[in-house]
């Protein structure tokens, strides 16, 4: 490992980014003292430093993150860059390894046990795989242009995730396909983004609205395809700039839907699948014909999206049925309002709901949150860490908690903006995507709007393995971006 020499280390004290430093240490005692609350036992209570204490011991994972982080700063920068892929390497076996080796604990097999310490390899592998996408970008020549080099990426990134799925760990696989807006951001086309926007669109209304049927088909379905049918004028006149096309297309809908419209008023039954399939249908052919007399590869993207969209559709009850695991579909189902089940699966985020709201404005005061104090909230000081912030500290702490988030992150995306090097650049918006996901998802599943996938709020959950990894993704950057001034010297 290269060290640099105390001139060296002074210089590069001045050049670490301070404010990104504060942020950190703010959350992480902030954090600490909130698991203090959330398992705060007023029949034994002991020092907030105690090593009896879950605080105690978030205390001393703080203190080795920042003798961790400050060692990392030490590094010389260029062998983040160097040694990229065999990091990348390593922790891919680690992770093979340890859904093999690793026990199974609450059906997941993604700890590694040493004794009385766990580690999950899971959390590390993000920094590796952040470490090899900006690698790859930073080679010479390499664009997201073909598609060979969007392979090359989405292999970097599907990696872990199908590895961390081997060990039964859904959540944190999840966190993975954050890293999508890095590509965005470099070069990948914005179509991709609305792509999978559609797909979670589609998702949730052929599962919300199966119950009820139009045309004798599920209402999600009938949405679906009404918003398909939109899409594709839309895609017409504004991304293959085609008024005629547009137009047309838009006026046969319309007729369609007045005869079916007419029909149904006589009491003539449509069958709304035959209906929707050879209207559809009809204006793909149309568009097929028509691409021989206007821009062939933007109206054959539409055709594309169209079919793939309505091959999507009709797949989510299949994958929803035969692809998820019954706890999954669950919560799925709780989440989307499809069943409600306060007693078991909905019974987590019923409880931190209910603390939340007790919280109010200003919240109860500092350990005088009931629901956290009387264990109604399970996992109050893992991946429900969020809910004792609400009682205690109320609507005003919750938002000074986000507000810190969102000053990290706009921090971090300002270090990626002056970067000199593709590498530093890449690197610090896979940090950023990464900590976005985490807090999107992790309030969003505390609050109700988004599945329980138990992934931890960072800096704020307890576990070393959690705070360690997120330690490691954020002062490598730092190390990162004190050497942007001298990135030319090697």
């Amino acid at each position: 490992m290269e060290l640099r020499n105390d001139n060296e280390n002074k210089s590069l004290l001045g050049q670490v980014d301070w404010l990104t430093v504060i942020l950190y240490a703010i959350l992480v005692v902030a954090g600490a003292v909130s698991i203090y609350a959330a398992t705060y036992n007023y029949e034994r209570s002991s020092s907030m430093f105690s090593l009896t204490e879950f605080s105690g011991k978030q205390f001393l994972w703080i203190g080795l993150s920042f003798v961790i982080g400050f060692s990392l700063l030490l590094i010389d920068r260029r062998l983040y860059e160097a040694y990229a892929y065999p990091i990348y390497a390593v922790m891919i076996l680690l992770l093979i390894v340890t859904a093999f080796v690793a026990p199974d604990i609450k059906g997941s097999r993604s700890w590694l046990t040493f004794g009385p310490v766990s580690m999950q390899p899971a959390e590390f592998a993000k920094t590796a795989t952040a470490l090899a996408l900006a690698k790859l970008f930073s080679t010479y020549g390499f664009q997201l242009k073909d598609f060979k080099s969007y392979a090359i990426a989405g292999t970097i990134i599907l990696l872990p995730i199908l590895c961390i799925i081997l060990e039964r760990e859904t959540g944190s696989a999840l966190v993975y396909t954050a890293l999508i807006f890095v590509l965005y951001r470099e070069g990948m086309s914005g179509f991709v983004l609305f792509a999978a926007l559609c797909a979670i669109v589609y998702f949730v209304l052929v599962l919300k609205f199966a119950a009820s049927a139009i045309m004798g088909i599920e209402l999600g379905i009938f949405i679906v395809f009404i918003i398909i049918m939109a899409i594709i004028v839309a895609m017409l006149l504004f991304y293959c700039r085609s008024f005629i096309l547009g137009r047309n297309v838009l006026l046969g809908y319309l007729g369609c839907g007045l005869v079916a419209w007419v029909l149904i008023a006589l009491g003539v039954p449509v069958n709304g699948y035959l209906f929707f399939g050879l209207t559809i249908g009809a204006s793909l052919i149309y568009l097929l014909i028509a691409m021989f007399h206007d821009d062939l590869r933007k109206v054959l993207t539409t055709v594309i999206w169209a079919v793939a969209s309505i091959v999507f559709m009709f797949s989510v009850n299949y994958a929803f049925n035969n692809v998820l695991q019954d706890h999954q579909q669950k919560r799925i189902k709780v989440t989307l309002g499809i069943v409600d089940d306060p007693k078991f699966t909905g019974y987590n985020v019923n409880q931190a709901k209910i603390a939340i709201g007790s919280g109010g404005i200003i919240g109860n005061g500092f350990l005088n949150g009931t629901q956290t104090k009387l264990k109604f909230v399970p996992e109050q000081h893992t991946d429900f860490i969020f809910c004792t912030i609400g009682e205690e500290e109320g609507f005003v702490g919750c938002t000074i908690v986000l507000f810190l988030f969102l000053a990290l992150i706009l921090r971090i995306m300002h270090i990626a903006e002056r970067q000199h090097t593709a590498f530093g650049r890449v690197y610090a918006y896979c940090v950023a995507s990464i900590l976005i996901f985490h807090l999107a998802v992790n309030v969003g599943m505390v609050i109700g709007l988004c599945p329980v996938i138990g992934i931890p709020l960072p800096f704020f959950s307890y576990g070393g393995s959690s705070l360690w990894g997120f330690t490691f993704l954020l002062f490598i950057l730092l190390r990162i971006d004190a050497g942007r001034a001298d990135y030319g010297n090697w």
